[in-house]
């Protein structure tokens, strides 16, 4: 289970506004996160991996307190054991769509691993390409492989597919939901998409700007 329960002044376009957040997301299951733009989606991800301290409040996933601002915890994103790909990407330019993914692992490299997920996301002829190389849909691809590559406990996708046609979306979508169901992380995806969000979500957090807040089970 991760336990949020926090507040944090986010600017939107509507102006400076409180992101409050008092939630319990069941382990190991599929949660899309919907919403306005600007609503905070992308802050609260990036809270929970430790990217952004929280104004206020508590993170904690089972036992272990992420973030707790009355008792001054805040462990370091590298220790949350979290796989986060961002909006950006945010390859290393000057790696290999192959080394861009093997550097997420661990110490313990795993190339068996790297070599099933470059061909479950149609990445075998681009391995040796560099970022700027790749189009659009391409460096998307190789950034949601490298956060999968980690085989980490909770998996944040912002938007991981907003830049790729519609059938390898579907293709994605399904590659996404296999690779869940295989290693059991909990994982939290961001996505505009409300056909996206009712095909991949056993359960959706609704963030509105009548801080309404709801989580719904499918």
């Amino acid at each position: 289970m991760i336990y949020i329960d926090i507040e944090h002044k986010i600017l939107t376009s509507e102006g400076s506004r409180i992101l409050s957040v008092k939630t319990e997301l069941p382990d190991n299951k599929f949660i899309c996160i919907s919403g306005p733009s600007g609503i905070g989606k992308t802050t609260l991800l990036k809270m929970i991996a430790g990217l952004i301290k929280p104004d206020w409040g508590i993170i904690q996933m089972g036992d272990c307190i992420f973030f707790d601002s009355l008792n001054n915890i805040n462990i370091s994103p590298q220790k949350r054991n979290i796989g986060f790909m961002f909006q950006d990407y945010a390859l290393f330019p000057h790696m290999t769509v192959e080394e861009n993914i093997s550097f997420a692992q661990n110490k313990v490299k795993d190339k068996a691993w790297v070599d099933t997920l470059i061909k479950s996301y149609g990445l075998e002829a681009l391995r040796k390409q560099k970022p700027n190389k790749l189009s659009g849909g391409q460096k998307q691809r190789t950034a949601l492989a490298r956060t999968l590559a980690k085989k980490a406990d909770i998996l944040l996708l912002d938007e991981p597919l907003s830049s790729v046609d519609s059938t390898m979306r579907i293709k994605l979508q399904n590659e996404i939901l296999k690779t869940h169901a295989d290693f059991g992380s909990t994982t939290l995806l961001v996505s505009h998409d409300q056909d996206e969000v009712n095909k991949m979500g056993q359960c959706v957090l609704q963030l509105g700007y009548d801080q309404i807040r709801s989580i719904k089970n499918y």
